[in-house]
């Protein structure tokens, strides 16, 4: 293996997208100084970028204060920051760029092949500045299909200071990267560069690969933390590389920052497993099987049979009966999953019985056991694999006498139904009242509600959640979708157990009885 070749780091940008770009002072204090004593001649801390909706962290802005910072921790790295190429323009660079100068030494930008021609733009005004320029070229697997991108490289060796390939679908092997090699280097000499994402598990093999063939530049992470599946182990090649006497080691010190982020890792589990797989095989987007996979919401099965019907263009092919009954009753109680709706399950049920004008609403299956006695009449609003939960609850699907209803057709999930219930099952006919989900429990719910003509919405069980990253975006949701509700502004909605979220009314449902 020749031994002309740097590594770069990009734990901070990569990982981000797990954290939301915030990372705890301490941890990145201990990754620096580990940086600081390995074998790593680049270290990327993060995205620069113009303002963007939503929150984003530290380490998608990096103020020049955390650039400061971090350049006195690793003062022999050569840092790197990244440009996402589709949101600068090169009248942004003063702003952006301006502050990194006494401490970046290279700016990437990731590019996707249909803007080449205008990253080209953005790139030689960067360079302008006196930065070394990375190019980060997405979706190496699908090059082939049309390569007329690479033409534009021709008398730019002087402008790019690396062209990265980057296996965005994680579904390269080790021969394509072998022959996108030969392709990139038939248009121009400029250093080459591998980002390599780890659906396949291939991430360690292809970068070996691409460092054989001629690759100067290669990218791990700590853990392979990273978008989707992750990225190559930056511990796993600084450990091979070590055995073949390539470079030394301090164990202790990568052991150390390891063992840290292992700790992250157990809450955040980034790594493939069977949708990333098939995602990877299939160059399918990632984002798309992330987002499912940190809802926590749907099996791996259902995701898998999505991805698959994603990949073949097919639809959901199952039909149903329309949920139908406007104006069938004037109050409705929807359920949530937190515990208060099990915990005054004594109160919510007196309180339904006291009117038959009144439905409950399960948004979910948790507690659907609890209530199996109540006369009125109850919807189950079902999405993942809360037909299954239901099931496994109740048991005995005897028992079970009322309507179950389902996200509108077709389905990006697929649809799963048990035999037990497809008799009683029904569909929405659509989602009218907020674009922030179309099949989460809540928002089935609610949208159930409407259909039903209710004029009065009690929430039970909307307790509310944990700071952790699932449970962030799941309350993120959910508040967003309570937001569009209230905006309709006919309905009553009140909260009658405590809860988190904000904009709603609480009303002790035991002030009811007085």
């Amino acid at each position: 293996m020749p031994n002309k070749f740097e590594i770069l780091d990009c734990t901070l940008r990569d990982g981000g997208y797990y954290t939301n770009w915030d990372f705890n002072v301490e941890l990145v204090e201990d990754y620096c100084k580990a940086m600081e004593e390995l074998p790593i001649e680049y270290v990327e801390i993060g995205y620069r970028s113009i303002p963007l909706k939503g929150y984003l962290g530290e380490y998608f802005y990096c103020p020049d204060y955390v650039m400061k910072r971090l350049s006195a921790l690793m003062p022999t790295k050569k840092l790197v920051i990244i440009l996402d190429e589709k949101n600068i323009r090169p009248e942004h660079l003063k702003d952006l760029l301006e502050p990194c100068k006494p401490f970046v030494s290279m700016v990437r930008m990731a590019i996707d092949p249909k803007n080449f021609k205008r990253a080209i733009v953005l790139a030689k005004a960067v360079k302008a500045m006196g930065f070394q320029v990375g190019f980060n070229v997405m979706y190496m697997s699908s090059w082939k299909e049309d390569a007329s991108f690479l033409d534009l490289l021709v008398g730019l060796d002087d402008v790019i200071d690396c062209f990265y390939m980057v296996d965005s679908f994680g579904g390269v092997l080790p021969e394509d990267v072998k022959e996108t090699i030969e392709l990139v280097k038939s248009k121009s000499n400029v250093t080459l560069g591998f980002h390599g994402h780890n659906n396949l598990e291939m991430a360690l093999i292809n970068s070996l690969t691409a460092i054989e063939n001629g690759c100067e530049l290669i990218d791990g992470t700590i853990t392979g933390m990273g978008r989707g599946a992750g990225n190559l182990r930056t511990e796993l090649l600084l450990t091979y590389l070590n055995s073949t006497g390539i470079l030394d080691l301090n164990f202790t010190k990568l052991s150390y920052v390891v063992d840290e982020f292992e700790t992250l890792k157990a809450n955040y589990k980034w790594g493939t497993n069977l949708p990333y797989m098939f995602s990877g095989a299939f160059s399918l987007p990632q984002k798309q099987v992330m987002e499912w996979v940190g809802m926590n919401r749907y099996p791996i099965g259902n995701i898998v049979n999505a991805l698959k019907n994603q990949k073949e263009a097919l639809e959901d092919n199952i039909k149903l009966q329309v949920l139908e009954g406007k104006s069938t009753f004037e109050t409705a109680i929807i359920l949530g999953g937190g515990l208060s709706a099990k915990t005054h399950s004594t109160a919510i049920k007196k309180l339904a019985s006291k009117n038959s004008n009144t439905c409950i609403i399960h948004a979910g299956a948790r507690h659907a056991d609890t209530y199996l006695n109540v006369e009125n009449a109850q919807y189950f609003a079902l999405a993942g694999f809360e037909s299954e939960k239901l099931l496994k609850t109740i048991g005995d699907v005897s028992k079970l006498k009322q309507t179950c209803v389902y996200p509108p057709f077709p389905r990006k999930m697929g649809t799963i139904i048990p035999n037990e219930i497809k008799e009683f099952s029904v569909e929405l006919s659509d989602i009218n009242f907020t674009s922030v989900s179309v099949d989460s429990p809540m928002v089935i719910g609610l949208q159930t509600a409407l259909d039903l003509g209710v004029k009065n919405i009690y929430l039970a069980g909307f307790d509310g959640y944990d700071n952790s990253k699932t449970h962030f975006k799941i309350a993120d949701e959910n508040q967003g979708i309570l937001n569009d509700i209230l905006k309709r502004g006919e309905l009553n909605i009140v909260s009658i157990t405590s809860t988190q979220y904000k904009n709603i009314k609480v009303k002790s449902i035991y002030s009811l009885f007085q």
